[in-house]
């Protein structure tokens, strides 16, 4: 095996191609110094390097157009510049400055590539580094600590994100910036994404149809993949986590490498974890799972653009705590034997951009293949089904200037749902479904100072399903066709009347597509019946964001305010019926409803404690239906506070930090008809993480203490609450990472 990996790097290295653009250039501080091992790195052609030993950098087979450059540099501000790179040699220095509180990073995902200050609407972005020493076994839970996203969950194997009280099927969950469609539409169905192979998370919060269509109509959450190793280097890394509270191991090895031309990687990943113990030691039956993951990936960089493939394949087998199961289960164990999810996805991805002159053409297309299984106490599933989708993606960019840019595009889908094997439960009939969506987006700065944002799109969208059962049986599924287009748009503005201050203001409109289960359920669907409605209309939501960013030397802070109102909201509610073994049974309906409230943050470091860092985290969101009854799924208000110390150097121990944090959950007394109110809580955690130098090698190690204290709570969006188990109890999380270089 290590002969193919080493043979499949050398094939990369040897490559010879002679490049004609080039840029180069020094990374120095403020005061001349090179700045020895900066990164350097072109966001839209995933092409890098790192500094030399006196501070230069070279990037060379460059395309003729207009790029994005990012220099960065740990414990210095990063710099984004534009350059308009024609035949010849660009040379870029750039003087980084010391930052005492990180500012600004590169994002993708709202449409452009740019700085998080440039968007009309704050993208929040989270590390690799943050989740994987978040001490916590489950992936989703990491992504709460940005404020206005929570997670409904059943135990650490299966959760699904929150956005400012929007859920399921209306937050879009992004792969890399391809949209997975693996049964999303279930507080029972889990996130399905490999977190070993992803670098950051980006976080749209609100309404981004007109980037994304449908299902965005709440947010957007996109795992963006490492990028590849700087040029002429083969690199990679095996990465370790330990959790006490699950008895749980992560494990991942990954390796990268680039030539001028082309770059590569593979990671193979491995999660296993057994029954969580709640607060006060008791475990939860059945809530085991195990994970495992490989992704690879190539692509050629060059003077005409850049052409990238991706393979992705994700294996889980997540056990379910429901009743029957309850008196099965005698003891604390991690084999999958009743009641369990064993899915496994697939996602083949290409994306690529073109350069011609003063256009740039971005087309990108996927294939994903999610076969759905439900074991129940049978030797053959009780449930199987497989969603087959294709996506594509075509984007031109317009002759621009610095101060503008002008996109159009399309984007689509195909989609098939197919009943396997004929298996006891046929939940959803099998479906075709069809969208397409036109749109249109520019940008223009004024001043230097003020920016104008906004965009139109038009979507088709068709649902066909076909016959499933025996008519006037009590699983009968009527064939379905439905024929939905909408337009969509937003329109915002960012105001920057400093270096230090910038205002934002935006609004919104999106929409959703009622989904197949929506549609057409009838039958069991974990512990209740569900019907779906055939007559369902598209929600349609109207949101004004407006926000306000303010950093200084040793403080920052950022206030969000937020209004939505979303017409014909589906919703999923328990009738006064019952079938005839008494289990409840549900129906969809619409009604019109309003989401409001506000996140903010604050991140203090005193002048004259170099090393402290203190923050303060506050979310609140309220939602009502029009006859005045509250929403489900509603997190309660949460405040987050931390206290961090770091140090550059002590000892042989390389930037080691300790980190006290705690949740405040305060009590949710508004819960909808079909909840019960939820008292509120308190967690506090502590966390070490230092680098050691060995042998010319940074190993990062950490541990962990969460809910230290072992309290016994219920988090309000926890659907093992109606069971009566509590969230997880204490766990003492252990992780390392070892990178290494091969030659």
């Amino acid at each position: 095996m290590k002969k193919i990996v080493l043979f499949f790097f050398v094939l990369f290295l040897i490559s010879k191609v002679n490049a004609q653009n080039q840029v180069k250039g020094k990374v120095m501080d403020v005061n001349n110094l090179p700045l020895i091992g900066a990164t350097v790195f072109l966001p839209e052609l995933n092409k890098g390097t790192i500094t030399n030993g006196t501070g230069e950098y070279l990037i060379g087979n460059l395309p003729n157009g207009k790029i994005k450059i990012q220099f960065s540099f740990v414990g210095y501000n990063m710099e984004i510049k534009t350059i308009e790179i024609s035949k010849g040699e660009s040379v870029i220095d750039v003087f980084l400055s010391p930052a005492v509180i990180q500012s600004q990073e590169v994002v993708i995902t709202g449409g452009y590539v740019s700085s998080q200050h440039e968007n009309a609407v704050r993208i929040d972005v989270l590390k690799s580094k943050d989740i994987a020493i978040s001490g916590t076994p489950n992936f989703m839970e990491s992504l709460t600590k940005v404020p206005g996203v929570d997670m409904i969950a059943k135990g650490p194997g299966v959760s699904k994100p929150v956005i400012r009280g929007l859920s399921m099927n209306d937050i879009l969950v992004m792969n890399n910036g391809v949209r997975i469609e693996n049964y999303q539409f279930s507080e029972d169905h889990p996130l399905g994404i490999d977190d070993n192979d992803v670098e950051r998370v980006e976080i749209i919060k609100g309404p981004a149809s007109l980037l994304y269509g449908s299902d965005a109509i709440g947010g957007v959450i996109n795992f963006i993949k490492e990028k590849p190793a700087p040029t002429g280097k083969i690199i990679g890394d095996y990465r370790m986590q330990l959790h006490s509270n699950t008895l749980g191991m992560n494990n991942s090895i990954g390796f990268k490498g680039a030539s001028k031309n082309l770059f590569g990687g593979l990671r193979f990943g491995n999660k296993t974890h057994a029954d969580y113990l709640q607060g006060g030691g008791d475990y939860v039956p059945n809530s085991r799972f195990i994970e495992m993951t490989f992704n690879i990936n190539t692509g050629y960089t060059g003077r005409i653009g850049t052409f990238k493939v991706f393979y992705d394949y994700f294996k889980q087998k997540l056990g379910m705590t429901v009743p029957p199961v309850i008196p099965l289960i005698t003891e604390q164990g991690r084999k999958n034997e009743f009641w369990y999810q064993d899915l496994g996805h697939q996602v083949v991805s290409s994306r690529n951009s073109l350069y011609l002159r003063r256009f740039k053409w971005e087309f990108n297309v996927a294939y994903q293949s999610a076969l759905r299984k439900l074991q129940t106490t049978f030797e053959v599933p009780f449930i199987e089904m497989n969603l087959n989708t294709i996506t594509f993606e075509s984007k031109l960019h317009l002759p621009s200037n610095e101060k503008s840019e002008y996109i159009i595009g399309l984007q689509g889908m195909s989609q098939n749902n197919k009943n396997l094997n004929n298996r006891t439960s046929q939940f959803l009939p099998d479906a075709n479904i069809h969208n397409v969506g036109f749109l249109g987006m520019a940008q223009y700065t004024f001043f230097k100072k003020l920016k104008l944002q906004g965009g139109l799109r038009f979507d088709m969208y068709n649902t066909e399903t076909f016959t499933l059962g025996a008519e006037g049986t009590s699983n009968y599924h009527a064939p379905v066709i439905k024929e939905f287009s909408n337009v969509n748009g937003s329109i915002g503005t960012t105001y920057q009347p400093n270096e230090k201050l910038m205002l934002r203001a935006n609004f919104a409109k999106a929409y959703r597509v009622p989904n197949l289960s929506e549609l057409t359920s009838n039958g069991m669907h974990g512990n209740r019946y569900e019907i779906g409605n055939d007559n369902l209309l598209p929600e349609n939501a109207y949101e004004t964001d407006i926000s306000m960013h303010y950093h200084g030397e040793f403080i920052s802070f950022d206030l969000a305010g937020f209004l939505n109102q979303i017409n014909d909201y589906i919703y999923i509610s328990q009738t006064a019926n019952t079938t005839s073994t008494g289990v409840g049974i549900y129906r969809f309906s619409q009604t019109n409803a309003k989401l409001y409230g506000g996140e903010a943050v604050i991140h203090f470091h005193p002048k004259s404690l170099p090393w402290l860092h203190i923050q303060g985290t506050y979310s609140s969101v309220i939602g009502k239906q029009e006859n005045g009854n509250y929403l489900p799924f509603i997190p309660t208000e949460k405040i987050r506070y931390e206290v961090r110390g770091e140090k550059e150097k002590i000892g042989f121990l390389k930037k080691p930090s300790i980190k006290c944090s705690a949740l405040t959950a305060l009590k949710q007394g508004n819960p909808s008809p079909y909840e019960t109110a939820t008292d509120g809580y308190t967690l506090v955690n502590l966390s070490v993480n230092t680098d050691v130098r060995v042998a010319q090698q940074t190993l990062s190690f950490g541990i962990s203490v969460n809910n230290i204290f072992d309290t016994q709570y219920f988090d309000h969006l926890s659907t093992l609450k109606q069971l009566y188990f509590y969230n997880q109890g204490r766990n003492i999380g252990v992780s390392m990472k070892i990178p290494f270089g091969l030659k």
